[in-house]
């Protein structure tokens, strides 16, 4: 095979790096897209949760409401009760302490009555806020579906999009020595997809660090790969290419 100067694997790797990052974006948006999916899954449970415990509500105070209706039917059904004894009764003293006992079951009944207009209102209350949760849920579920699509729409673009620069980059790599290759992919790994940057006005590209004479000097000599003492990253003059 033709030894390739250091100053051609260079370019190579450059052109590498140019792929490498949108290949490096698309796999960001492939980590991070289905945790997308998942927060909003999460926030339409917790919608639906609101309408459960709105619901809940309804029928606790439904229940109440049926408890009070009950109760009040057998305040009626003694009331009725005590009535028809009055006549059966031999003295005024059995008769007073009747007609005591009928005054505290109406007093009683008044106020279970009184429990069941309100419970009426709190009903209706309830009632409504359940049909306005119903009707946000309704409308979040629509509005989610769409945003899932749209993201599920944009895992799949990432996915052939992907594919299509990994085989672009397939056609890449041959020309890098392996060993080459092999130090730029770790540090690809290792620096978020960013393995080979440009000098900038003396520093690195990377990380901005400053870089000595020295070392700027070993970059123009173009014998050797040269990385940056900071980030490790390797480091090229844009100029010199």
């Amino acid at each position: 095979m033709t030894t390739i100067s250091v100053k051609d694997q260079i370019k190579r790797l450059v052109e590498l790096q140019a792929m490498d990052i949108e290949v490096y974006r698309f796999k960001v948006q492939l980590r991070e897209k289905p945790d997308e999916i998942e927060a909003l899954d999460a926030e339409f449970e917790a919608k639906k949760a609101g309408l459960k415990q709105r619901e809940e509500e309804l029928k606790a105070i439904q229940l109440a409401q049926k408890n009070n209706e009950g109760e009040l039917k057998v305040k009626e059904e003694a009331i009725a009760k005590a009535d028809g004894q009055l006549l059966q009764l031999k003295t005024n003293k059995e008769y007073q302490i009747k007609l005591l006992e009928i005054e505290s079951i109406k007093a009683d009944k008044s106020l279970i009555e009184e429990k069941i207009l309100l419970g009426f209102d709190q009903v209706e209350a309830a009632r409504k806020a359940v049909d306005a949760e119903r009707a946000l849920v309704a409308s979040c579920e629509k509005e989610f579906a769409v945003r899932k699509k749209k993201i599920e729409d944009d895992i799949a673009i990432a996915q052939d999009q992907m594919k299509v620069k990994q085989s672009q980059r397939g056609r890449l790599t041959p020309d890098v020595r392996p060993d080459l290759l092999a130090r730029y992919e770790r540090i690809l790994e290792n620096k978020e997809g960013l393995a080979i940057v440009p000098v900038v006005e003396s520093s690195c590209g990377g990380c901005f660090m400053h870089l000595t004479d020295q070392r700027i000097d070993q970059i123009k000599r173009s014998d050797q790969i040269v990385t940056c003492d900071m980030c490790a990253r390797i480091v090229y003059l844009p100029d010199d290419l």
